[in-house]
Parts: C-alpha cells; structure tokens; sequence
C-alpha cells in the first residue's frame, strides 16, 4: 500500500523500520544530522507502527472513520489491519507523506 501511494520502493532503516523516500534533518538542539524516511512503519509485537510525522491535528476527521487505533505525536498504532477501513488508512498515509514532501523539499 505505502508503495503504491508514494511511488517509492521500500527500504529498510536499521532492524526494524520500513520507510519510504527520504529527506534530511538537522536538528536545532544539537549537532546530531541524518537521513530518515518521509514515512515508514515497523510490525511491532505489540502493533504495526506507522510513522506519519506530521501527526494528526489536520486529519481528526478521518481519524474517527479509521477504526480501532491509537496515536502518539506522530505515530498511528494499529493492532491488526482488519480493525481498520483501508480507504481511511490510504487517505491518511497519503496525506502524510505529502506533507512531509512539502515540508522538507523533497520532489
């Protein structure tokens, strides 16, 4: 699904995180630097994590016609993909990745 949407194939970040393009950071409190991708998601034993780090002010409304989650700043945890509708879960994941595009520059 992630790959339809973003048009990227998927890669493997570290041991764990399967993400999608990618775009560079700096970060402001400290000299720490890399890449990291504009979005991703990792099948944890607990929940299959999807990191939408744009988070979820601006989507509320497909939040609530997703099904069963949870969320934190910018991750949407999922216990199995059937509690969720897969049209909401594309919109969202589309949304996502193109707000990350836009943010950090990235075509």
């Amino acid at each position: 699904m992630m790959e339809e949407i973003t048009g990227q194939k998927a890669q493997m970040w570290g041991t764990s995180i399967v993400g999608f393009g990618k775009y560079h950071y700096k970060s402001e409190r400290s000299a720490q630097e890399g890449d990291w991708p504009l979005i991703g998601f990792s099948p944890r034993k607990q929940n299959l994590t999807l990191y939408m780090m744009t988070g979820f002010a601006e989507v509320q409304s497909l939040l609530e016609k997703l099904g069963k989650h949870k969320t934190s700043v910018g991750c949407l945890y999922l216990k199995k993909l059937a509690d969720v509708d897969l049209e909401i879960l594309s919109k969202l994941i589309k949304n996502s990745y193109e707000q990350m595009r836009k943010i950090h520059g990235v075509k």
